[in-house]
């Protein structure tokens, strides 16, 4: 592995004492101090590692003029240098790693979408355990959960259960759970014993907000109509359910969740605002080019990013061969962390392998 130039490393712990500087100084405040604050606490991680190794490569610079001094201290240099040169390699990679391309979106807070899939009854019971798995997970995180709309499975689950995760770093953690999940079990409905394969679909998309994505009212047709469901005294007497429709895009939202007809359209446009950042970020990102149908599949089984296999009590992601036999933990949310952060570590390895072959 090549070692990062002293110059890289130095322009790193410069800037941060710059910012440090500024931001002790008084001199800075409103939003630009918030700006500077930002950046402080992107800088932070990084500038500590590169100082660290900025220190290892001296004390190396300092073994090898013993080695080529040769004597006693020659001996010891020599005893010390496979040990330094390890943690260097170790020091090297966290920089590298800090230093990747960071998504725009990672610190976003996120609106999952999990919808029944192939399956019936089952895939809508499912959808309910996975969006319960997330639920928990959230709180494990110390992030906050509101569900924007919910429909519910006649035995059970959700037919689509649409929620706000609120959190830092919430995108970065979930957008790995986008695709086509897959469960193995014998129902409970099930009277002979046999095995059911269902799916349930995922779509993580980051909360966008006003300055992410520009909508023109000229570009939205708004309808208002009656509920329809059960509800209360005013649910299904006033025309408090709002449809909104993006023309350029064909792309159609409804809520009517809330009795008031303004805050279904507040939300409404929230979710509308998501799925058109979204589009947007996958038009600029050619490694997540495809469209958001197309992230998420279809629903059949035969497509998966995961499958949960109750009887073997396994959970396996085939994106990086990974399973873990601890499927009740995962499915209680505390324990996605592990593959959660699984997938994190292959997505940075790929983007260094990426680094590295156009370097």
């Amino acid at each position: 592995m090549s070692a990062i130039p002293h110059e890289k490393l130095d322009r790193i712990i410069q800037r941060f004492a710059t910012v440090e500087h500024d931001m002790s100084s008084g001199a800075v405040s409103g939003d630009a101090f918030v700006k500077l604050s930002k950046e402080y606490a992107d800088l932070e991680p990084t500038a500590k590692k590169a100082l660290e190794l900025r220190k290892a490569y001296e004390e190396r610079r300092d073994i090898d003029d013993m080695l080529k001094a040769g004597g006693e201290m020659a001996e010891m240099a020599e005893a010390e240098r496979p040990v330094l040169d390890e943690r260097i390699d170790k020091l090297q990679h966290e920089v590298r790693i800090l230093l990747l391309p960071k998504d725009a979106a990672d610190d976003k807070n996120v609106i999952p979408e999990v919808r029944a899939g192939t399956g019936g009854d089952e895939a809508a019971i499912f959808a309910g355990d996975l969006f319960r798995m997330y639920q928990r997970y959230a709180a494990f995180k110390g992030w906050r959960v509101e569900v924007i709309s919910a429909s519910e499975g006649e035995h059970g689950g959700y037919k689509e259960v649409i929620a706000n995760i609120y959190g830092a770093g919430a995108f970065a953690h979930l957008k790995f759970e986008s695709g086509v999940h897959r469960v193995q079990r014998v129902p409970a409905t099930e009277t002979q014993g046999r095995i059911h394969t269902s799916a349930a679909t995922v779509a993580v998309l980051p909360e966008a907000e006003d300055v992410d994505i520009k909508i023109e009212d000229k570009d939205l047709r708004i309808d208002v109509y009656r509920s329809s469901g059960p509800g209360g005294q005013s649910v299904n007497t006033t025309d408090s359910a709002v449809r909104i429709t993006h023309i350029p895009t064909g792309i159609a939202v409804a809520q009517q969740t809330e009795k008031s007809q303004l805050k279904n359209k507040n939300a409404a446009m929230k979710l509308l605002r998501a799925r058109l950042y979204e589009i947007e970020r996958q038009r600029l990102d050619s490694e997540r080019s495809a469209a958001r149908k197309d992230q998420v599949g279809s629903g059949d089984r035969s497509e998966r990013i995961r499958t949960y296999n109750f009887p073997q009590g396994r959970c396996t992601d085939h994106r990086i061969n990974l399973t873990l036999y601890k499927l009740d933990q995962i499915i209680e949310g505390p324990a996605l962390e592990e593959m959660v952060q699984a997938l994190m570590t292959n997505h940075q390895a790929e983007l260094l392998a990426q680094q590295e072959n156009a370097a």
